[in-house]
């Protein structure tokens, strides 16, 4: 039998977020290569006799090298094996699955690439905030908060970041002081509503609401936990009156993030 990688997203949160395609993949799986946000139960969805590796990041620490999670890849599947690279969110947003794809794609071997659940979208929405909103915003940037650090910004057009109708940003929580004195120095008024939602999708998902001015000083006191997704936008006053989403109405089942 010839091997084959799955490049593979999980989803944000709940288990049963997962796709359909990429369930059904991860239950042929002869060895899982995971990351650390996604929800635990899904390992178990892999069958008994297949080998699991965590290859995971957290804040400072990095399990393994990218270049050896690539290696490894590309190894196992010339080993004949089914391999699923099991991603937490959607594998093409901040994930690192071009370096994969092209790894395997280089050996010559085949993979396929199945689309997630990206919490960009899903874990505003689990705080009731669509991020368009007709008349207010038609347009929304997804952005990483490591774009900017204590010695400044990226490349990136700020004005540009600034400017947008609804911006959202990733990894944002370790940098929040700088990310919203970016956007208000490139422009943002600092009285823009923001939205931060903690560990979305989950049973711990807990939503923060203030404006970009007082987003950081509102963190600093509430303390929420990583993950954690920054909204910046008229949309975030939606969570007022379309938050839907009760914590306790789901199980509360493990998520790697509190064990790894």
């Amino acid at each position: 039998m010839s091997g084959k990688a799955y490049l593979v997203g999980a989803g944000p949160g709940r288990a049963d977020l997962i796709t359909v395609r990429g369930l059904n993949v991860l239950r042929q799986a002869d060895v899982v290569l995971y990351d650390r946000l996604i929800a635990a139960s899904l390992l178990d969805e892999a069958p008994a006799h297949a080998e699991r590796i965590f290859v995971g990041k957290r804040p400072g620490h990095h399990a393994w090298r990218q270049d050896g999670i690539n290696e490894t890849l590309v190894r196992l599947v010339r080993n004949g094996l089914q391999v699923v690279r099991l991603k937490g969110g959607d594998p093409g947003v901040f994930a690192h699955v071009a370096e994969e794809a092209a790894a395997l794609a280089a050996a010559g071997l085949p993979f396929e690439i199945v689309p997630g659940v990206s919490s960009a979208l899903a874990v505003p929405l689990c705080a009731g905030i669509p991020l368009t909103w007709r008349g207010i915003a038609s347009a929304f940037t997804v952005v990483s908060g490591h774009e900017v650090t204590d010695h400044g910004c990226s490349g990136i057009s700020w004005s540009l970041l600034a400017a947008t109708p609804t911006l959202v940003v990733l990894m944002a929580l370790g940098r929040i002081e700088q990310v919203c004195a970016a956007l208000i120095a490139a422009g943002r008024n600092p009285d823009t509503p923001a939205a931060l939602i903690s560990r979305g999708a989950s049973h711990q998902q807990r939503t923060l609401r203030a404006t970009l001015g007082t987003m950081a000083e509102h963190q600093r006191l509430a303390q929420l936990p990583p993950p954690a997704v920054l909204v910046v936008g008229d949309v975030a006053l939606l969570a007022d009156t379309l938050a839907w989403y009760d914590p306790a109405q789901y199980p509360a089942e493990p998520m790697l993030w509190e064990e790894i």
